[in-house]
């Protein structure tokens, strides 16, 4: 029978593992009680306006989804129209924050497009029947949606962690002899962690699986559906968020900004976004370790060694899909070039079909929230996908 250490009346083979389950069991419980004053981040957009101003209501509706992940189907129309919008896939980053932290994204690409939003499904509430999660798992899940979705009329935006799944999904679909997918954007993500290596980056590939089993890990507790399931916890990844303390002190900043004028608005998106960043989910402890063995460590993907699903990902087998990678030149989680690597990844895709933006004084969270987002990478995107669905001709 397997040891259940979240229960302190079992054996264990030492008092001062013991001890430690029962901190972790404790933080937990307290963690838990905070995040239900925080409540459950939600995307909340009801309606999004057209450049004249009407009002466009807007529909969710779940069209796919496993045991840890959702697909939800966004689609903002009036009830007369009947026409059919281009699809467009959202690959949020499985790294603890909730999906709804891209709600600035998905409202902005609504102008244009249905969105298909992958949203990761809290660990703490997932059965340990339903199996482990690792990142070859998260590959073979994005791959299912986007076959499921129409890969030769889907555009794929991939953010952050998510572009390095996203990118292998991609090349296993061309690799199948199907359709490629349309269009893949990367942004922010370290599709090769050797150039420029952040803190983060060599806090990963330095620490031993042994300390972060030991120190970052731990089972969930009774009392939720994912009992005994060993996790990253959520409240352990606020530490993260304390290595960009210049992000948390702007947004103190721009709420006082807004209150100081009056802007009801800003004031509701500035509460948002803080409760967005402090409710971060557990995430299963098999996925971050091989997401660290895989991507820092190992270099598999880089390197053309990652084999997923018994198959080598073979990037060269890339040919229509058009590929833009966005960095930002302030990012401190992703370094400089680690995304735009992709490029030199990719042989065979032709260079009219390919192109790389790095945006000036602007940091990893800037690449999809705030005025970056909005005065600089969307347009930027908005652009780009009008020429990939032929609407417009390229510049």
């Amino acid at each position: 029978m397997d040891r259940l250490p979240y229960w302190p009346f079992y054996v264990q083979p030492s008092v001062a593992e013991t001890l430690r389950h029962l901190q972790f069991v404790q933080a937990y419980g307290l963690y838990q009680v905070a995040k239900r004053f925080v409540g459950t981040p939600a995307f909340g957009i009801e309606t999004i306006h057209t450049e004249s101003g009407e009002p466009v209501p807007v529909s969710v509706t779940v069209v796919a989804h496993t045991p840890f992940c959702r697909l939800l189907h966004f689609s903002a129309r009036t009830c007369t129209d009947n026409s059919v919008r281009p699809k467009l896939m959202l690959c949020t980053p499985q790294a603890g924050h909730p999906a709804a932290l891209m709600r600035a994204v998905v409202r902005s690409l609504l102008d244009d497009s249905d969105v298909y939003v992958t949203e990761w499904i809290d660990a703490r509430d997932i059965p340990v029947e339903a199996g482990a999660l690792n990142v070859n798992n998260h590959v073979l899940t994005l791959e299912s949606f986007m076959s499921g979705l129409g890969p030769g009329e889907l555009d794929v935006l991939a953010i952050c962690q998510a572009t390095v799944p996203a990118l292998a999904a991609a090349a296993r679909l061309a690799a199948s002899g199907g359709p490629e997918l349309r269009s893949l954007a990367l942004m922010g993500g370290p599709i090769d962690a050797r150039s420029h290596p952040t803190a983060l980056g060599r806090a990963a590939r330095e620490l031993s699986r042994e300390w972060f089993a030991q120190r970052c890990t731990g089972r969930v507790p009774l009392g939720y559906a994912g009992a005994g399931r060993r996790v990253y916890p959520g409240f352990l990844q606020f530490s993260a968020q304390a290595g960009d303390p210049s992000r948390q002190v702007g947004r103190f900043l721009e709420a006082m900004c807004h209150v100081s004028r009056g802007d009801v608005g800003g004031i509701v998106a500035s509460v948002a976004e803080v409760a967005d960043h402090s409710a971060p989910l557990d995430l299963p402890a098999e996925f971050i370790e091989s997401t660290i063995d895989v991507v820092f460590r190992r270099f598999l993907l880089p390197r053309g060694k990652w084999r997923v699903d018994g198959a080598l990902v073979r990037l060269d087998c890339l040919r229509k899909t058009r590929l833009l990678t966005v960095e930002g030149a302030d990012d401190a989680i992703t370094g400089a070039q680690q995304t735009h690597a992709a490029h030199a990844l990719c042989t065979q895709i032709p260079s009219p079909y390919r192109d790389h933006i790095t945006l000036s004084q602007c940091n990893h969270y800037g690449l999809f929230s705030g005025n970056s987002w909005s005065a600089e990478v969307y347009p930027m995107l908005r652009r780009r996908l009008a020429v990939w669905r032929g609407m417009v001709d390229r510049d």
